[in-house]
This record gives C-alpha cells, structure tokens and sequence, in this order.
C-alpha cells in the first residue's frame, strides 16, 4: 500500500486539538493542495475564508455547538462562488443568457462539486502533513447568519467548514458500508441486491459502537438513517440559495 492510499484509509474525524498552532507554511501547502483540486472547466468556483478572529470564530461556534470551531489550530470555510464570474461580464443585467446559465441548478452544482473538491484536497494534505481534520456542516444550522458573518455577496453560499489542527486524541476508524454496496457496474443495482450487505453491515457497526473507545452505544446505520430522515433539517436553505441568485433555472 502506497502512502497516499495508506493516508487516505487512515482517515478518521479529530474533535480534540492541541494548542499547538499551525505554520504559515502548512496553511500555504493546504490551501495551494485545494487549489490544485479539479474544476469543471477551470471555473474554480469556490472561495476559502480561513477564520482568525477569535470573535468570529466564537459567533460561528453558536451556531454549530461544536467546540472544535473553536479549539482547532485553523478553521477553515468553504464557499460555492459565481459572484466572480457574474463580474466578469461587464453588463450581465443585459445580457439575460449570461444571467439564466449562472443561475442555473446546472451552475450552482458546478460551485458546490468545485467546493467539495477542493475541500478534500486541502483534508487530505493536512493529513498528510500528520493533522487531523473534521468536517462542519453544522455550520448551516443557520445559514443567513453564517452568510451574514462572512459579508457574502450574491452568488456565494456559504457550505461547510473544515477545522484543522494537531490531534490531542486518536478516535477510532469507522468502519464503511461494503464496497459491494457503493460500487455498481454498468447499470444502479436494485435495494434488494444491496439489502445483505446493509443488514451485514448493520452488524459490523454495531460492534464498532459497542467496543470504540469512547461514546459507546447499541445502535446500528439502519436505526441511525431512519430518525436521522424523520426529522426536517435544515428546510431553509432551499430558499436561501434562490435569494442568493443561485439555482433558480
């Protein structure tokens, strides 16, 4: 096993940092890794904020609850962005193609994909570098505010965070749903072929739950993903993004 494969199997979510900051240096190599990301045709349509004020990063922890928005040696924010490319036409409020197609779901996907992308570019280097990392989309309990914070103009949608920092603990990997789940050739596999591999799988999460090292529980995936989806979460932010002048058409 090669060592980027070895990295990326090695991945767990760290929620405890110590205080040892990052390096200039380090946030350079994260951020140019991001950059290095694919794009569909080189639009590039993200922005990452890194968060330093420590007000701001306290505002941003009331909305999540998650204390490692604070604790983490860099916190970093991912942003669907076509505000740049709206400004590139220099009469776009003309020019109604130009406005429709960057209005467009097709558009706002682009945005998110490139995001996203560029996202687990910057996870993986900081793991490479022995950092942890943790994900936040928690940071859309309440979207207006996290766009309020961040002074984002139309065309932007604030995403998601990624706090970065050293590990002050070593969680547990989580074991994943069989490859025979995710992976299909050729044409979408009925629920009933995948059926098995859940209720095994069920199994192998049970255990995990049952013997991690902290935060033990008896539950399973299946028991998780129904009260998980009997709850509406998150049902603004449908209308947000359309205030936004984004996924319209």
């Amino acid at each position: 096993m090669n060592k980027i494969i070895e990295t990326l199997k090695n991945h767990r979510s760290v929620r405890k940092f110590t205080n040892e900051p990052l390096t200039d240096h380090q946030i350079k190599e994260i951020i140019e890794s991001a950059q290095c990301a694919s794009t569909s045709s080189n639009v590039m349509a993200y922005t990452i904020i890194g968060v330093t004020d420590s007000a701001l990063k306290q505002n941003l922890y009331e909305i999540s609850g998650h204390k490692h928005v604070k604790t983490s040696a860099h916190l970093l924010l991912f942003c669907a962005d076509l505000h740049r490319i709206h400004h590139l036409e220099e009469n776009p409020d003309e020019n109604p193609d130009y406005l429709n197609n960057l209005e467009s779901t097709e558009q706002f996907m682009v945005s998110v994909i490139d995001a996203t992308l560029a996202s687990q570019n910057a996870a993986i280097a900081a793991e490479s570098m022995g950092l942890g990392i943790c994900y936040l989309g928690s940071l859309r309990n309440n979207i207006r505010k996290f766009n309020d914070l961040l002074h984002l103009p139309q065309h932007v949608i604030p995403l998601f965070g990624l706090a970065i920092g050293y590990p002050d603990h070593q969680p547990d990997i989580k074991p994943r749903l069989p490859m025979e789940a995710i992976y299909h050739e050729n044409t979408y596999r009925p629920f009933e072929d995948q059926k098995s591999y859940i209720q095994k799988y069920d199994e192998t999460i049970t255990d995990y739950y049952a013997s991690r090292s902290s935060n033990n529980r008896i539950d399973t995936w299946t028991n998780q993903m129904k009260r998980k989806f009997a709850i509406p979460t998150r049902m603004d932010v449908s209308s947000f993004v359309q205030e936004k002048n984004m996924n319209r058409k």
